[in-house]
């Protein structure tokens, strides 16, 4: 299981301590959510602040863009050292022509699922997507509480990539934590994002070890 610790949730006063924990602990991914405040309603950081993750980081960045018109800023991040990119499905007209984009600037593309899309809206583009992330929360604040529907859609999405015969990966972001986290990998999930409840606990390093040895 990938691990992947959201940034959102870390001290911004400390970022640069928060990003060695990361680089030092047994996490996989750094999760990284752009916010602009009109696809969700919170704004969180941009284009500075992922150039200085990114000169500390050791572990692939894996960029979550909670924004409209995602297509304006597409080799923006490449340039940034993006590894993974991910767009909304909801925020994507065409959205294969976003996702080829995002493959001709080398990174790998992905498509976030808000809790109410059906995952079958994916039926005919799923063999382009690596990286399929589904909302366990409603995007735009760290620190809610998990939906319980997402068991739900992981199989449904397990499903899916297996009939295409695809390689997509299933991601889960918002109220991963100790509860759950083994339950949505039996369920098909490859990755877990996780991020107060690894950043407000008392030892985040021992946090993420936790979470790996569970899933």
């Amino acid at each position: 299981m990938i691990l992947a610790p959201s940034l959102l949730a870390a001290d911004f006063g400390n970022l640069q301590q928060a990003i060695e924990m990361v680089n030092a602990s047994e996490a996989d991914w750094f999760h990284i959510d752009i916010m602009d405040g009109v696809f969700v309603p919170n704004i969180s950081y941009g284009m500075p602040v992922l150039s200085v993750i990114q000169k500390h980081a050791t572990k692939p960045l894996d960029v979550h863009l909670m924004i409209v018109d995602p297509d304006r800023y597409i080799s923006t991040f490449a340039k940034l050292g993006s590894d993974i990119l991910t767009v909304h499905y909801e925020a994507c007209t065409h959205l294969h022509r976003t996702l080829q984009a995002i493959k001709a600037e080398g990174m790998k593309a992905g498509v976030a699922l808000n809790p109410h899309t059906p995952v079958s809206v994916l039926e005919d583009i799923i063999q382009d997507v690596d990286v399929l992330l589904l909302m366990s929360v409603n995007p735009g604040f760290g620190g809610q509480s998990f939906i319980e529907n997402t068991y739900k859609k992981v199989r449904q999405a397990k499903t899916l990539i297996e009939q295409a015969g695809a390689s997509t990966l299933i991601e889960i972001d918002g109220g991963v934590s100790l509860k759950n986290a083994k339950a949505l990998v039996e369920a098909g999930a490859d990755a877990l994002v996780a991020g107060s409840f690894v950043f407000n606990a008392a030892n985040p390093t021992q946090t993420i070890a936790e979470l790996k040895a569970k899933a």
